[in-house]
């Protein structure tokens, strides 16, 4: 069965003020449990901050390093899961049911690709 990855986008210079109502957290776990349980989840996890990262780039054939935080990039990805599911509609249902847990007044964008096997 073909792996996924679904990068989770959000805008850092935009986060919520506020935590989320106490049920968020209830719902996600839920949905982690089945999802985990359904034999799809095979990696989850979120990402520190761009101000703990740092980028490597390759360019002219030499190497440059730049400590985050990112401030030119409005995207950047906050976590990321892997799930093993029989095709890509089955990733992207299980994706919409994890936007779906999040307030409303969020802005959070998933980008799902498939793993290129070798």
């Amino acid at each position: 069965m073909p792996r996924f990855l679904s990068m989770i986008r959000i805008d850092e210079q935009n986060l919520p003020a506020r935590t989320p109502d106490p049920d968020f957290e209830t719902r996600m776990g839920a949905l982690f449990e089945e999802i985990t349980k359904a034999g799809v989840m095979l990696d989850t996890a979120g990402l520190a901050p761009t101000s703990q990262g740092t980028r490597v780039r390759w360019e002219d054939g030499k190497l440059s390093y730049t400590d985050g935080p990112f401030t030119e990039t409005k995207e950047v990805v906050g976590g990321y899961a892997i799930m093993q599911c029989k095709d890509r509609p089955e990733a992207l249902e299980w994706t919409k049911r994890f936007l779906e847990i999040h307030p409303n007044k969020w802005t959070v964008t998933a980008e799902v690709r498939e793993i290129a096997e070798g």
